[in-house]
């Protein structure tokens, strides 16, 4: 019985230590478990950053360029005003015989026409007060707070009404100013109390530009500028209510705010110190570029952003409340991390709960089936693998979270890296967030209609750019194998991209010689064509036609005289008048050069063009009698093209019309013999383009080829 009892003691010994050592490896499993589950909660909340960080990235860099356009744009309206040569020789007089202005008739003039070309660039440029200002007494003095004037010497030439005077810092302003360069007066307090602005162009002698010795003066405009600088902060279209853009300037007393804020400040009127512990603005200034979770002037916690203007001393910070942009986030969270918790909590009883009912046999059975099926499922995947391999491009497939989860041996390539490292990972910390953006935005689309989308780009620098073309299919697969994302399939055609430049290049050069020929046998209409041609491009950028049509536009141009080929060299070059049957015959030239172009394959309706110049907008032309829109814009804007170059350009019984009196008698016609879209973008292009410029040799006679 001793024995019977020592082996009995033996045996329940022999269970306690299975009984603690079992205890020992379920406490590890739990505590690795725990682990693993913080860890993923963490991964996925700097994701949830990192989302944020491209977020307010691509916000910032907007307002940034907006406002670093709008001060670049002060600076050319006045740099423009500067070039003028008027003003130049004006100034350039008043050098020369300092007396001159109050003597001459002449100068008087001039310094009318010069207050009136600077109170038309200060109406178009803002450089004016403010409309609304309440009207004051006859005999009180408005306060002077903005205005265009010619400053040379610390003195003002001539102004527009409303100009400050130069004194107090704008004359500090222009007593330190470099000459030779262009210079900017920070945002102050004007004579109203509102935010304000100066800027300086210098202005040198005719054909002296950037000659520092030879300045003349300054071109400078004070501006008030809340109303047009500080709505360029506002992002349109953003769901945000705490996100806020804000300018900074960086002082000796710390740093201000130069435009106004959500808690109601007024520009101007709030500064903090730069040392303020987690200060936004702080970081702002001193990592222009950057990405941090901070605090604001109210001691809000925010996630912000900063980009350096720089086109003046600002910086740009943009930020939102971190209670909005990761409030749901941090909730999500929080439940996920107790569902974890709770998931290995329930794990654990269930490990306890099989252990103590000796389910050994169900888990054996259960482990057998489990690997049968990672062995099909390995065999699968590596023929899949094997198949993909093959494949002369990359081929990967993302989730909709732009995670890879499948990709063959020529991706893995590109990414420099192996397939194993490549999985799991995010479209942008493999290819960067200029591709990434590309492929997300691609696959967006692909997901949206559920159809296959495809999209060419280039690749590389340094003269071994790609192009690559990428297909994105839509992959609606087993969630428990590979979930719902997208299938890209990217193949290299550079080098039928560049056998289709080289035809393009050819047709061209096909094209001009064929023109050369043309203008070889008529002299006198020598240069009409390219003239049609560079005319009729221009009418359809303006109507805004896409690319192909407004090359079709120009080509068929350039074409319009093909069909001269066929008619007699003696009536081309004919001084006298041509008879009935020669004028038929010259006119008929065009509809035959449709003819001859009909079978040659150009991307746009070049031959089609060609045959429906003479067709009339009110449906008397010919040769179909089309009418309205049955007719091609493309032919619309040819024949547009065509009249006006033919009024403007000389012929052997008259000059050629000036570049308006050719619109006018043209815009006499609309509606009738043509749409009035080519001919408002005719109008627009002489009155606004500087096509009056362009075009004003069109009366000059071509010489013979």
């Amino acid at each position: 019985m001793a024995v019977a009892s020592a082996s009995g003691s033996a045996s329940r010994r022999t269970a306690g230590l299975r009984m603690g050592a079992a205890v020992v490896v379920l406490s590890v499993a739990v505590a690795i478990s725990i682990i693993l589950a913080l860890r993923f909660v963490a991964a996925e909340r700097e994701r949830d950053l990192q989302g944020w960080q491209n977020r307010l990235a691509i916000v910032a860099d907007s307002r940034a360029a907006a406002v670093n356009d709008w001060v670049e744009g002060q600076f050319a309206e006045l740099a423009g005003l500067a070039d003028n040569a008027a003003l130049q020789i004006y100034l350039t007089e008043l050098v020369s015989d300092p007396n001159a202005a109050g003597r001459s008739g002449r100068s008087l003039a001039e310094s009318g026409y010069l207050r009136n070309l600077l109170t038309m660039v200060a109406g178009r440029a803002g450089f004016r007060p403010r409309k609304g200002d309440p009207e004051i007494a006859a005999n009180v003095r408005r306060n002077a707070t903005a205005g265009i004037a010619l400053v040379r010497q610390g003195r003002i030439v001539v102004s527009t009404e409303g100009m400050p005077p130069i004194d107090g810092r704008i004359a500090e302003f222009l007593a330190a100013a470099r000459p030779g360069s262009r210079m900017l007066l920070d945002i102050y307090r004007g004579a109203a109390g509102t935010p304000t602005m100066a800027f300086a162009v210098p202005v040198f002698a005719v054909q002296q530009r950037g000659d520092a010795a030879r300045q003349l003066g300054w071109a400078l405009g004070v501006r008030e500028v809340a109303d047009a600088l500080y709505p360029l902060l506002e992002q349109p279209g953003t769901p945000w209510k705490t996100a806020e853009s804000l300018l900074l300037r960086r002082n000796d007393a710390g740093i201000e705010y130069l435009s106004p804020t959500h808690a109601g400040d007024a520009p101007l009127t709030r500064t903090m110190a730069a040392d303020t512990p987690g200060l936004a603005a702080s970081f702002a200034v001193q990592q222009p570029g950057g990405f941090a979770a901070s605090r604001d002037y109210l001691g809000t916690e925010v996630l912000a952003t900063a980009r350096r203007i720089a086109a003046a001393p600002w910086t740009l910070l943009y930020k939102i409340d971190r209670s909005e942009a990761l409030g749901d986030s941090d909730a999500r969270l929080s439940r996920l991390t107790v569902f974890l918790l709770l998931a290995v909590a329930l794990v654990v009883a269930a490990l306890v709960a099989a252990w103590w009912h000796g389910s050994t046999l169900r888990a054996e059975e259960a482990t057998a089936r489990y690997r049968d099926l990672a062995r099909r499922f390995e065999t699968q995947s590596r023929m899949l693998q094997a198949v993909s391999d093959n494949q002369p491009g990359a081929l990967f497939v993302v989730d909709d979270k732009d995670r890879f989860r499948f990709a063959n041996r020529a991706a893995a390539a590109r990414a420099g890296i192996s397939v194993d490292d490549l999985m799991g990972k995010t479209l942008q910390s493999v290819f960067g967030p200029a591709d990434a953006e590309r492929y997300h935005d691609a696959n967006v689309t692909a997901l949206a209609h559920g159809e296959r989308v495809v999209r060419v780009h280039s690749s590389g620098a340094n003269g071994s750019t790609r192009v690559l073309q990428a297909e994105h299919v839509p992959v609606a697969a087993d969630p428990s194998v590979l979930p719902h994302g997208v299938m890209v399939v990217e193949e290299d055609v550079t080098a039928a991209v560049a056998e289709r430049a080289r035809r393009e290049r050819t047709l061209d050069a096909l094209v001009a010689t064929l023109v050369a020929v043309i203008d070889s046998r008529d002299p006198n209409a020598a240069r009409h064509s390219a003239r049609v041609a560079g005319v009729a491009r221009a009418i359809a950028e303006e109507m805004g036609l896409d690319p192909v049509l407004a090359g079709a536009a120009e080509t068929a141009g350039r074409l319009m005289n093909i069909g001269k080929v066929l008619v007699p060299g003696e009536v081309l070059t004919r001084a006298g008048a041509l008879d009935e049957r020669e004028r038929r015959l010259v006119r008929m030239s065009i509809e035959r050069g449709a003819d001859l172009l009909q079978k040659v394959e150009f991307d746009g309706p070049v031959a089609e063009t060609l045959r429906q110049i003479h067709e009339r907008w009110d449906g008397a032309g010919g040769p179909a009698g089309l009418a309205g829109d049955q007719i091609l814009p493309t032919a619309q804007v040819v024949a547009v093209a065509n009249a006006f170059v033919a009024l403007a350009s000389p012929r052997a019984w008259r000059a050629g019309l000036p570049v308006d009196e050719a619109a006018a008698r043209l815009a006499g016609e609309a509606g009738a013999a043509f749409d009035r879209r080519p001919l408002t973008a005719l109008q627009n292009l002489i009155e606004n383009r500087g096509a009056r410029q362009e075009w004003g040799d069109f009366s000059v006679v071509a010489d013979a080829p």
